[in-house]
């Protein structure tokens, strides 16, 4: 009979699989060159109560947005960029959560099951302070050796969104049923919150090489679309591939997660208001119709790009309630009307003292009689 437990493991090991081409293809050659202009950047306003996180680009119309072009990771060579366009960048926050649409062209290519013949993103952040961007932590430590103590300071945090197994228009990533066994997977999407020390030591939250801590979810969620898709009514897996293939059109990705999380193993970036942090985003894409390998994706730049996660505006008073308003109303009657009673009052005092002035003075009982 197999053990729930077998069944978990089981199921991380799938899971896992879709990494390790990413992981065994990750070979540089040459050495490491890198030319970042240091006033990139990715700014996230305070934009409380806009976006609806359905892959549709329509409530970020009024959003500026930061265009990256597309190099290849390992050789950020221009001459090979992404063909297809640069990557649009937008972001903002709520003072809960922040947002992410990632917007770039490329035809139609969809085909349900396989992750390599489908666009794939990623997002990483820095965590550890001695986190570089080039080798994904730069932890020098092997796969047997890397350790949370032997690769200490070299922490980032990734979520990886692979649209093989996901339908346009609805939201994957976290969910009860994985949360509920303590790592950052996500069987239904595959948009999968994870951490790393490097290309070789990369694990869902929760999970490591030595031992797992159950005390860990998948903070992220997210959903995608192709403006090619005309039906907005809802898909469901029977509806695949949900368009025409090579239809020429615009990607979009769109992502959530809260700015603070109950991570306490050091495997979330914390995103802070009115701070700053680091952050890069990679694109995969099967050009020419072929799949794509792990390490041969673009990368928005050869560096970290900082993101900055501006202050909320000045707080507003929301707006007085009916009982609130009826309450006003009648307290400003009622000192009218106390006012006017006041007034008369005085007045009819006033006159009553003056005829009394008026009137003589009697001078003998016979004036009065």
């Amino acid at each position: 009979m197999v053990r729930p437990r077998q069944l978990l493991f089981f199921f991380l090991f799938l899971l896992g699989s879709h990494f390790v081409g990413w992981v065994g293809a990750h070979q540089e050659t040459g050495e490491w060159r890198c030319e970042s202009e240091s006033e990139i950047r990715v700014l996230a306003d305070y934009r409380p109560g806009l976006i609806t996180l359905d892959g549709l680009a329509d409530d970020w119309k009024d959003i500026d947005g930061f265009e990256f072009p597309l190099r290849p990771a390992l050789d950020p060579d221009q001459d090979h960029e992404y063909t297809g366009g640069k990557m649009t960048v937008k972001a903002l926050h709520d003072g809960h959560d922040v947002f992410f649409l990632l917007q770039v062209d490329g035809n139609y290519a969809y085909t349900k099951g396989e992750s390599t013949k489908c666009p794939s993103v990623a997002l990483m952040f820095k965590i550890g302070e001695d986190a570089s961007y080039h080798n994904m932590g730069g932890c020098k430590e092997g796969p047997d050796s890397c350790t949370n103590k032997t690769c200490r300071g070299h922490e980032v945090d990734i979520m990886h969104f692979s649209i093989g197994t996901a339908i346009p228009g609805r939201l994957y990533g976290g969910n009860p049923i994985d949360n509920r066994d303590g790592n950052g997977g996500d069987r239904f999407g595959h948009l999968v919150d994870l951490y790393g020390w490097n290309p070789h030591c990369r694990y869902l939250d929760g999970v490591g090489p030595a031992e797992n801590d159950t005390s860990a979810q998948n903070n992220w969620k997210g959903s995608w679309w192709h403006s090619s898709i005309s039906s907005q009514s809802g898909f469901v897996e029977e509806d695949s591939p949900y368009a025409t293939g090579s239809q020429r059109g615009t990607y979009y990705f769109e992502f959530s997660r809260p700015l603070r999380t109950m991570d306490h193993l050091q495997q979330d970036a914390q995103f802070t208001i009115g701070g700053s942090t680091q952050m890069s985003i990679a694109f995969w894409y099967p050009v020419n119709g072929n799949p794509w390998h792990g390490s041969g994706h673009y990368a928005i730049n050869c560096d970290w790009v900082p993101l900055d996660i501006s202050p909320g505006g000045p707080l507003t008073k929301s707006a007085p309630s009916s009982s609130h308003d009826a309450s006003s109303s009648f307290a400003l009657l009622f000192s009218v009307i106390s006012l006017c009673i006041a007034v008369f009052v005085v007045y009819q005092m006033h006159r009553l003292m003056t005829k009394g002035d008026r009137d003589p003075v009697p001078q003998s009982e016979n004036d009065v009689l």
